[in-house]
């Protein structure tokens, strides 16, 4: 256990019927920006507040048992025991690959981590996750968007080179490096080698194959990044468990594509789990499988690019420490993230544990947070991205002066 110490686009956007995903170049809700490196970074946004002490499970903890009850995981050793990481701490059962990446020095674990935000909305607490301030209003644009803009357009490239894959723009990359290009008209006419781009790259996927097939028969394209209407509903998107593998298979895709996009954001919901959470086996237990195996898929077809990618995984806020009375867990404060690729120094956890004595929980109810999650962002942008602390410090993050970026996090 470590201690711590202007883009433009003359593109027309359109969302695909039935909910498939936003993105740019050659998907739904077009966003733009460039970079001038070879480095890919993925941000995956855990949409519902993830149980960071079930992720992580900190079993070493002599309180963790007794405050998480028949949600708590069991030391390593047997099936239902967590995956091993250190004498403290471990992953769930479930996070299998991402557990084979940490014994191949491709993650880093961060626990007792949060957001600057307090208060346990989701929507304020999506806000500061995204926005990079202390606070849920004040920006209309993300912190991503803000790095992206500081970095110099790629020498004698034209592409465009970020993406979301998400049903709206996600405001981590709203702004002034992403300008969406809109039409009042509610069917605007889409380009043939547009589609015909489109449906080579779903051929390979039945999922999002037969979204393109629904949305080009039925006319179902509209070109305004707020009109959901035809999306389907969140519960429906949710209950696929392949949903979010299905996502960042085309990701990967397009980050391979000729001159495809080097930095994209992915979002899966369903972690607000309220009630019958379930421990080794159960709803959270599918969630988690189904996001380590998204996190495979991400891998696998990224393939030649893996080894210069980085990929944060991280949610608005974790969960209380105790389990609640309908066996779930209600909103609390500090939790997990992960950092794994194999651009990453990884077979580290980064965790100034606090423990779970009930003197020592933020408010007698929560895990409390030791690390600003900005410290790990600024750290990706600046050793990953390479953008410059003064511009981290003032344009990305510009209250952020208690939050210094760690260092190793990504190999030199």
């Amino acid at each position: 256990m470590r201690r711590l110490l202007p883009v433009n686009t003359g593109r027309r956007r359109f969302l695909i019927s039935a909910g498939a995903l936003a993105a740019s170049a050659t998907i739904p809700n077009v966003l733009f920006a460039r970079t001038g490196g070879s480095s890919r970074l993925v941000v995956v946004i855990l949409r519902g507040a993830l149980d960071g002490l079930a992720a992580v499970p900190p079993y070493g903890d002599p309180d963790y048992a007794n405050l998480h009850r028949e949600l708590a995981i069991a030391a390593p050793g047997g099936t239902d025991g967590a995956l091993t990481l250190n004498s403290t701490f471990g992953l769930h059962p479930s996070l299998k690959y991402l557990h084979e990446r940490f014994a191949a020095g491709e993650l880093i674990v961060f626990n007792a981590v949060a957001s600057p935000y307090r208060d346990r909305s989701h929507f304020d607490g999506q806000n500061v996750l995204e926005n990079g301030l202390a606070k849920p209003i004040g920006t209309a644009d993300g912190w991503l968007n803000r790095a992206l803009a500081a970095l110099p357009a790629a020498s004698g490239r034209t592409t465009d080179r970020a993406v979301a894959i998400s049903q709206n723009v996600p405001l981590i990359l709203r702004g002034a490096a992403a300008v969406m290009s809109k039409s009042p008209q509610a069917t605007p006419d889409v380009d043939e080698d547009l589609l015909a781009r489109l449906a080579d790259l779903y051929s390979k996927d039945d999922w999002f194959s037969a979204r393109l097939s629904e949305a080009v028969q039925t006319e179902k394209m509209v070109d305004d990044a707020g009109n959901s209407a035809t999306m389907a509903p969140q519960s429906a998107r949710e209950s696929n468990p392949d949903r979010t593998s299905a996502v960042a298979r085309m990701a990967a895709n397009l980050m391979r594509s000729d001159g495809g996009p080097e930095i994209a954001v992915i979002e899966a919901g369903g972690w607000d789990t309220h009630a019958n959470q379930g421990g080794a086996q159960g709803i959270l237990s599918t969630r988690l499988g189904g996001l380590d195996k998204a996190l495979k898929s991400l891998a696998d077809e990224l393939g030649p690019l893996w080894p210069q990618t980085a990929v944060l995984v991280v949610t608005e806020f974790g969960r209380t420490a105790a389990i609640n009375g309908t066996r779930g867990t209600d909103h609390g404060t500090g939790g997990c993230a992960f950092l794994v690729g194999g651009a990453v120094r990884g077979g580290q956890v980064i965790a100034d544990w606090p423990g779970l004595r009930r003197t020592a929980l933020l408010d007698n109810r929560d895990l409390k947070p030791t690390l600003d999650l900005r410290s790990v962002f600024k750290a990706v942008l600046d050793e990953h991205l390479h953008v410059d602390a003064n511009t981290l410090a003032k344009r990305v993050f510009p209250d952020s002066n208690g939050a210094r970026p760690l260092q190793g996090l990504i190999r030199a």
